[in-house]
């Protein structure tokens, strides 16, 4: 008997990755927008650095497979290509006993309430006729040419990309499944978001801020068929890239398209392939944006990232940033923010001094003054042994980011004035609460206590990740390979 546990959902296939060779595990699943923000301040999604005995998973070091075709490429980092990891059933029992335990020590539900379930379902019919009766109100943008980018085992696809060259402007949308039609204070969805406020990864097993039929149906971008999104359309200075307008509201989107990175890579090279100029302009935006971030202070500690995973992380950042501008500069109002301390100076010179002394590293003279720069600056020259333990230098003086509601202090490590979440309402609740927010300008009365509780529960996420791949080196198993290749129980008799 052979049963195969997927990485997202703990039930169904193995979980696999995007066709690329990862140094590093790819956990695609991590909140893609939050990538930059997140190996600069929030640690790891599994709460841990480069370079320790958890890798940093949001710190992916892509190594195409030389020699090899795209389509061997495709298969290489997948679980059929690698195999799922074999475990007896005791040692199955042994897992699930220890995640029992660890959910019970945070206080993580895992099994949703009947009527949360019932709910669920209930969303999930008659799709169609409802898009089709909301469609006069909402934009119409099932002519906008969109489409997706994920890893080639994603389930769900729960954003999307639509981008235009105007005379004077650039026009980027960033469409996001419209979960708060379906989740709103209303339902015993939102409650249960509330209470779990999260979704957590832990290796070959995730536990579900919403029900995962949501995420696989309705809330799920999909070629070929209408859904309901939530679209935020900026218009950018040819230039700048700086906002001219920015518009977010309730849309019908139809995408075109389901990309894997490998295939917006290849996208991106042939000039013959469906939507190559669409991703090519979109790249070339993205490019200006990561660039611009850097000349402006932003922490990048991902310096060698592919042009396929630039794309998603600059686009959602941007959205999530615009969306936070409408949120405090247009309408003054509260919000889930995201608020980044500064280190000390001592602590920011206790970091370079660590980098300066590490072999074949030096920190350009003229940036020492600049912490953020002189970091972005030497990992792009230093030696690739060295880049960990760069990121861990810099990772340990960094405090915690954390939910308030307002958002002055700002995020030091992106170097936003204000910044906020907008692009995962299916698996943050700072996000779902947003766009409730966006859409209704009803700011929940409570709103500073669901800031602290989805700091605190992210904080406990953290913690039980790391105590689970403790536990998982501690039983002779690899951490990253169980959460990449998923796993594979197998009776011996």
């Amino acid at each position: 008997m052979q049963t195969r546990y997927d990485a997202r959902s703990g039930t169904g296939t193995t979980h696999s990755h995007d066709g690329r060779i990862y140094v590093e595990p790819p956990l695609e699943q991590v909140h893609r927008e939050q990538v930059a923000e997140a190996i600069a301040t929030d640690q790891a999604k599994d709460g841990s650095f480069p370079g320790q005995a958890h890798a940093d998973t949001s710190n992916y070091h892509s190594v195409v497979g030389r020699g090899m075709s795209d389509s061997d490429q495709e298969h290489a980092g997948t679980a059929e290509g690698q195999g799922p990891v074999e475990i007896d059933e005791e040692m199955a029992r042994h897992m699930e006993n220890k995640r029992e335990e660890l959910f019970e020590k945070f206080d993580i539900p895992y099994e949703f309430p009947p009527e949360v379930i019932q709910e669920a379902k209930a969303r999930t019919e008659d799709v169609q006729q409802e898009i089709a009766d909301e469609i006069d109100e909402r934009q119409d943008l099932r002519n906008l040419q969109t489409w997706t980018t994920d890893p080639i085992d994603a389930q769900d696809f729960d954003d999307a990309l639509s981008v235009e060259e105007r005379e004077e402007e650039f026009v980027l949308w960033v469409h996001i499944a419209d979960v708060s039609h379906y989740v709103n204070p209303e339902t015993a969805m939102w409650d249960e978001a509330r209470r779990r406020a999260n979704t957590i990864y832990l290796p070959a097993h995730t536990v579900h801020m919403l029900p995962p039929i949501l995420a696989e149906t309705v809330c799920s971008l999909v070629p070929e068929e209408d859904r309901l999104a939530h679209t935020v359309e900026m218009h950018l200075d040819k230039e700048t890239l700086g906002y001219e307008t920015i518009d977010i509201y309730k849309s019908v989107i139809h995408s075109d398209e389901r990309l894997t990175y490998t295939e917006t890579e290849a996208r991106i090279e042939d000039e013959s392939e469906p939507l190559h100029e669409k991703i090519d302009l979109v790249w070339q935006l993205a490019d200006q944006m990561h660039e611009q971030r850097k000349e402006d202070g932003s922490l990048v500690l991902n310096p060698r990232r592919d042009r396929a995973h630039t794309i998603i992380e600059e686009c959602m950042l941007k959205a999530n940033k615009a969306v936070t501008h409408e949120l405090m500069w247009d309408r003054g109002v509260e919000a889930m923010y995201r608020v980044h301390p500064q280190p000390s100076p001592d602590e920011w010179s206790e970091a370079l001094r660590e980098i300066q002394d590490l072999e074949g590293v030096s920190i350009p003279g003229d940036k020492w003054d600049e912490p953020r720069k002189a970091v972005n600056a030497t990992l792009e020259q230093a030696p690739q042994r060295q880049l960990d333990k760069i990121q861990w230098a810099v990772m340990k003086v960094m405090p915690r980011a954390k939910y308030m509601n307002d958002p002055f202090g700002g995020h030091h490590a992106l170097n936003f004035e204000i910044y906020g979440h907008f692009t995962s309402p299916i698996r943050r609740l700072s996000d779902l609460v947003n766009h409730w927010i966006v859409h209704t300008n009803d700011v929940p009365e409570d709103l500073l206590k669901l800031c602290d509780h989805a700091s605190d529960k992210q904080k406990d996420a953290e913690q039980c990740e790391r105590e689970y791949k403790n536990f998982l080196e501690e039983i002779g198993l690899d951490p990253n390979a169980v959460n990449n290749r998923g796993l594979e129980i197998v009776d011996e008799s």
